[in-house]
């Protein structure tokens, strides 16, 4: 199998993946492409539009929202309208982990990320990226943390966004999500045999970041 020129970063919630992907974008001149943000888009959308229950109409409505779905600079946007604020609420964490059990909202999104993703030089992160959407992507990672520092990470960033919020809500949210991701029937969380772990527990951004270009210089 020939490889893409691809970089392809999973891993669970507060992991840093994004913080990672958006840098590793910058240093190396990749597109950043964010697909949990797809999947919070499309929960939020559903939820906004009262249609969230109703599995018919949420399939009818992915179909047609993937044609008004882009990234520009590492933000997403929906019908030309910036979404990527938006759907960082707390509240829409556990929307986009519902939405994302559901088969037919993963092949329809990761239709569309693959496309995306082919059309230039990208970095996607997410939780299936290394393993279903670019199993060829020549360059493959998976970061994890410790559930209590992926909380804390949590509880800090929306701190600063002035959300009010206690700590053992986002730690509970946060083992919830990590169970919904790797029992899911279609594309769980997990590491691609060829991926490379790196625990981010105990490292700094610039640490992790300068690990994994390191290793794509390597290789």
């Amino acid at each position: 199998m020939s490889k893409i020129d691809v970089i392809a970063i999973d891993g669970p919630s507060g992991a840093g993946k994004s913080s990672v992907a958006k840098e590793i974008g910058k240093r190396l001149g990749y597109e950043y492409i964010s697909t949990g943000a797809m999947y919070r888009l499309i929960g939020l959308l559903a939820d906004e539009n009262g249609i969230f229950h109703n599995e018919e109409k949420i399939k009818d409505f992915c179909e047609k929202a993937k044609k008004h779905i882009d990234f520009k600079r590492g933000r997403i946007f929906f019908k030309n309208s910036d979404y990527t604020d938006k759907i960082y609420e707390n509240r829409v964490s556990m929307l986009a982990s519902d939405i994302s059990k559901k088969t037919f909202v993963r092949e329809i999104l990761g239709t569309l990320q693959r496309e995306i993703g082919l059309k230039r030089k990208s970095v996607l992160e997410g939780r299936d990226i290394g393993t279903v959407i670019f199993p060829d992507a020549k360059y493959k990672f998976f970061l994890d943390a410790s559930p209590k520092v992926r909380a804390e990470r949590r509880y800090q960033e929306l701190a600063e966004k002035g959300e009010n919020i206690d700590f053992k809500t986002i730690y509970n949210e946060i083992v919830e999500r990590d169970r919904n991701d790797s029992t899911r029937e279609m594309s769980p969380l997990r590491k691609a045999d060829d991926a490379v772990y790196i625990d981010t527990s105990n490292l700094s951004l610039q640490e992790v970041v300068n690990e994994m270009i390191s290793h794509i210089s390597e290789n």
